[in-house]
């Protein structure tokens, strides 16, 4: 396996060719490579969920070929170079784990977490939720919120608290839809009753992200099973028939899943 170190270095003395040397390479701003750099992240989230260890690997290298673009257009504005980010990082890190580098004794993962916050806020940050970027997804937005503000002490106690507070948001959701021309009160109803789903999702240890993710890829399954085995097109099937084959569907990944003995 080539040294750590001068993989790294090769890398670098490649983004400066490419910088002199491709045209392409050589048009490329922070703001033009922004999407390519979300893609990537996706990219990458879409091997973590199917366990592709190659893929995770090759969304990695590109994930890295980002971070060194990003910074040898600054240190071409002479602004920082990668070695100022890693450094920056490794200084972040050490002041933030003072349980490894310091005499901070912590219990467990809380007690790092809290830790983290606090830190955090010592150095400067003004809100606990200044960390967590608007541009998220809403589901992980929400979870990241209510992460965030549990290490400060703003929780619910466990989680029967949560699914109390779930079915009263249901509750007032269904009154909400009793009433007429109410769509906006109906939405945020909705949406209280999403946020409290991804409080309870945190309590009894599910990611909601990738709870909801693999329900959507197991929906794509089950429905391209319905297209691909049905003798008619789908637009021309009833609810019965696809009922059927959604039901065959389901008992075909039962077999694949106990080696044939579906239930």
């Amino acid at each position: 396996m080539q040294n750590k170190a001068n993989a790294f270095m090769e890398l670098l003395k490649i983004m400066e060719d490419l910088r002199l040397q491709c045209p392409w390479d050589k048009k490329q701003t922070n703001h033009s490579l922004r999407n390519l750099t979300l893609e990537e992240a996706y990219e990458l989230s879409e091997a973590i969920v199917t366990e592709d260890m190659k893929g995770i690997r090759e969304e990695l290298g590109d994930l890295l070929l980002h971070i060194v673009f990003y910074a040898r257009i600054a240190e071409e504005q002479s602004l920082f170079h990668i070695g100022d980010i890693i450094q920056t990082l490794n200084e972040k890190l050490i002041r933030r784990h003072p349980h490894i580098y310091g005499d901070v004794q912590v219990e467990n993962e809380e007690d790092v977490k809290k830790n983290w916050e606090q830190i955090k806020m010592d150095e400067g940050k003004k809100s606990v939720l200044g960390g967590v970027p608007n541009s998220l997804p809403a589901l992980i937005k929400a979870f990241r919120m209510q992460d965030k503000t549990s290490q400060v002490g703003f929780d619910w106690k466990d989680k029967e608290g949560v699914r109390t507070k779930l079915n009263e948001e249901l509750n007032e959701l269904d009154e909400a839809m009793s009433r007429e021309n109410n769509q906006d009160e109906i939405e945020s109803e909705f949406g209280d009753v999403l946020f409290t789903m991804v409080n309870y999702a945190r309590f009894i240890g599910v990611d909601p992200e990738t709870a909801l993710e693999k329900t959507n890829r197991k929906f794509k399954r089950r429905f391209e099973y319905i297209e691909n085995h049905s003798a008619k097109m789908i637009t021309e099937m009833n609810q019965d028939e696809m009922d059927f084959l959604w039901e065959k569907a389901k008992m075909s990944e039962n077999d694949v899943n106990t080696g044939g003995l579906g239930d």
